[in-house]
């Protein structure tokens, strides 16, 4: 082998070997994962969608924090390197026509409101653990598109009083960073499930009150008028006809606030409000909300389900001392699809900078 040859193939190793490393950095750099088996249960991409699981809060670091309560999946977007916690996610399973909420359905443990939440790398690994224990697999998930990576979780839940036990896989591509895929299993012993929600379940945080459909803007002000109660209230849900398609003919639901920046990061100054400002907006962008479904597979059962508040939630309290009004007035609270459920059934929520109208070119269309 003569001298050229043996530089050109050391050339060529080099150029693979400085690709490997710079790939590697890329993955390093781009995603939110724990570091070992103790850290925070979080993941997440950098500039996009984060989520955790109890104990671990998404916003704000301090021990004592717990990001609020168990049975929950904390989802929030990362932006110059902080995490905003936008919303939560709830697990709602129904059997034999009783519907169950993951954040008050009672542990089987210790009897306390909530289902015991804990990750894994496959759908084996189903023993409670109340950190990480996993960081997440990355793969390559689209042979046509090899740069794209997908960051991956199996979520595991105690069994719900009804008998359903369902699992999750939740994942993020690195080429749509403002979305979480939930796809939706059921272990062996688990109750024949007719339907397993995955509820967005804290809407009026951002004060969501226009939702978007195929006819125009439904106004949750304008649909819940005069409602003052400190309850949920709900009304019609919106079949798959009258839902928005995207540019890939997706189904989906768009739900987003009807204030400017202003408005929305405003708060009362009086002293009931000022005990309540953890409602207070804080992210430094306003987010629109979604739901996607895939086109390709779907269940003509498909619907948007909302419901409302009028008052910002205090704990399930029948006092109504205890509730201060959401300002502007009430707002969506619950923001969902549903259809009949069929193992490996997936939703896509997502946090978006976007607008409405440039989600969805239909929009663009009717202005």
């Amino acid at each position: 082998m003569t001298n050229k040859s043996c530089l050109l193939i050391g050339a060529v190793l080099t150029i693979a070997f400085n690709i490997n490393k710079l790939q590697a950095q890329s993955t390093a750099d781009r995603w939110i994962r724990p570091a070992h088996s103790k850290s925070a249960a979080i993941w997440g991409i950098k500039n996009g969608i984060v989520f955790s699981i109890w104990p671990s809060p998404i916003e704000g670091t301090d021990q004592e924090n717990t990001g609020g309560p168990r049975g929950l999946i904390r989802v929030g977007y990362e932006s110059k390197g902080t995490i905003y916690h936008i919303n939560y996610l709830a697990v709602e399973p129904v059997v034999d026509d009783k519907m169950e909420f993951s954040e008050i359905s009672p542990s089987q443990i210790d009897s306390r409101w909530g289902k015991l939440m804990w990750a894994g790398n496959d759908p084996t690994q189903t023993d409670y653990f109340p950190a990480a224990k996993t960081r997440g697999a990355i793969s390559h998930p689209d042979s046509q598109h090899p740069g794209v990576e997908e960051l991956s979780v199996y979520l595991f839940m105690e069994r719900f009083m009804n008998g359903a036990h369902p699992y999750l896989r939740l994942s993020i591509r690195s080429d749509r960073p403002e979305e979480l895929g939930i796809e939706i299993f059921n272990h062996k012993e688990s109750a024949r499930m007719q339907r397993c929600a995955i509820t967005a379940t804290m809407g009026n945080y951002s004060r969501l009150r226009n939702l978007y459909l195929k006819d125009g803007v439904v106004s949750a002000k304008e649909l819940y008028k005069g409602f003052d109660g400190i309850d949920f209230i709900e009304k019609q849900s919106y079949p798959l006809q009258q839902m928005l398609r995207d540019d890939n003919a997706d189904f989906i639901a768009i739900a987003a606030p009807d204030e400017d920046f202003a408005s929305l990061t405003s708060w009362p100054q009086d002293k009931a409000y000022l005990a309540k400002a953890g409602w207070r907006y804080r992210p430094d962008v306003k987010f629109t909300q979604y739901w996607r479904k895939e086109s390709a597979k779907y269940d003509p059962s498909l619907m948007i389900r909302v419901n409302g508040r009028a008052k910002y939630w205090s704990g399930a309290s029948p006092n109504p001392n205890d509730y201060v009004n959401i300002p502007g007035g009430p707002a969506f609270e619950n923001f969902e699809l549903r259809e009949n459920y069929y193992p490996g059934e997936k939703f896509y929520y997502g946090i978006t900078t976007k607008t409405p109208q440039q989600l969805v070119r239909s929009l663009k269309d009717k202005q």
